[in-house]
């Protein structure tokens, strides 16, 4: 009996990675490809791109840090950036190495809280040993470094399928995220609400899970405080750069594809173009729909808590400057 496709042929090569630098690294790594043939080109937000054959080398002014990918990611990692640039080896080395993103956990984060219309939207994905190899096989990496909606559905697509793996999200579309918001009077103190939701969804499915990890904001206090007895029991991790985290990029991708999504449909329905962030397009837009259909269309799609808000409708959308916030050790638990 002939063998199924793919049968026993092991692992997919990895063909996107992506790691952090020193400056000093990144001068290095561009002259280790100068003497090796690479073609350069200038990029936005980049220190330098670089592509020879079917692979890319970005090196991103934020952080530093570079993103492999294509044909090849793997021998290039394992045979010219460990051993030339970072001097260590490190792929597959992530469970020598940070045995805890195997360990059984659940990952939160959120998307659309910097954008002016749109849903809040906070995510959550279980994972375990066998689903985060899996998902780190397919590239899965937080939403922020992902600049293509179709990549975000793909990978999407991907996490959803992934054995072993459990996921939950909470979507704030803007009528509710503003009657929220006028309840909590504190963004953070709603993102810990919609954080303990999302974690507490996911005890149900996995009632055994020891603990979760969130990205550290302003208080992440807050997310305890907001547990029921339910999920009073679990070990809550905050921590910069959690997106690192297997399970928390899950979530962020989870988070983004409904995010964008969203937009898609409800500009759809209005018959305008939702953008994201709060650049000078997305106050015109703002501007051409409430001309058209009057302030309280911005309830419906966008955050009136916004400075935006109010600079578009002044008469209906009220501004508080926010407090100057200093970070306290309290604060940082």
């Amino acid at each position: 009996m002939p063998k199924k496709k793919d049968e026993d042929a092991g692992p997919k090569p990895i063909t996107i990675h992506t790691c952090a630098l020193t400056l000093p690294q990144a001068q290095k790594l561009r002259a280790v490809l100068s003497e090796t043939g690479w073609k350069f080109d200038v990029r936005p937000y980049m220190i330098f791109f670089a592509q020879k054959d079917k692979l890319t080398v970005a090196v991103y002014e934020k952080g530093p840090k570079v993103v492999v990918q294509g044909r090849g990611t793997q021998e290039f990692v394992q045979f010219t950036l460990e051993p030339e640039v970072l001097g260590e080896a490190r792929l597959g080395y992530e469970e020598v190495n940070n045995p805890e993103m195997f360990e059984p956990h659940i990952g939160v984060d959120e998307s659309g809280k910097g954008d002016f219309f749109g849903p809040l939207v906070i995510a959550g994905c279980y994972t375990e040993p066998e689903s985060t190899r899996a998902l780190m096989e397919a590239g899965i990496m937080d939403s922020k470094r992902i600049t293509s909606d179709a990549r975000i559905r793909e990978l999407s697509r991907v996490i959803r399928s992934t054995r072993g793996a459990a996921f939950s999200s909470i979507t704030l579309a803007p009528e509710k995220y503003n009657a929220l918001y006028k309840k909590f009077g504190n963004l953070n103190r709603m993102l810990g609400w919609g954080h303990a939701k999302v974690i507490e969804h996911l005890l149900d499915q996995r009632p055994d899970c020891p603990r979760a990890l969130s990205d550290k904001f302003a208080d992440a206090s807050l997310i305890r405080r907001a547990f029921s007895e339910k999920g009073k029991a679990i070990q809550l991790d905050a921590r910069t750069k959690a997106e690192s985290d297997v399970a928390v990029a899950a979530a962020s991708i989870l988070a983004r594809e409904r995010f964008i999504d969203w937009l898609r449909a409800a500009g759809n329905d209005i018959g305008a173009e939702l953008q994201r962030g709060v650049s000078p397009a997305v106050k015109t837009t703002a501007r051409e729909l409430v001309a058209k259909h009057g302030p309280e269309v911005l309830m419906r799609v966008a955050k009136v808590h916004f400075k935006t808000a109010h600079e578009i409708a002044p008469d209906h959308y009220e501004y508080v400057e926010k407090p100057f916030f200093r970070r306290t050790k309290k604060s940082e638990e």
